[in-house]
């Protein structure tokens, strides 16, 4: 599920398999070791997530590139 306002950066909340891709590619242990993200963000509002989710943010750039981000839910 995508959240759909314009003006938030498209926030997508991962698998368990898109996980472990993620902690594999960036050499991470675990989730622990990501950045974090309050579960009460108005992005997430929409996303039903849980303390734990990994969420991946996609923002664009002036020079056209979407970077893309990734949080750990937190309480």
């Amino acid at each position: 599920m995508e959240t759909q306002n314009f003006l938030i950066p498209k926030h997508t909340k991962l698998t368990s398999e898109e996980v472990d891709a993620i902690l594999l590619k960036f050499s991470i242990e675990n989730t622990s070791k990501l950045p974090r993200i309050h579960k009460g963000d108005p992005a997430l509002a929409e996303l039903g997530v849980e303390v734990g989710d990994v969420i991946e943010i996609v923002r664009s750039s002036f020079a056209g590139n979407n970077n893309k981000y990734y949080r750990v839910v937190v309480d």
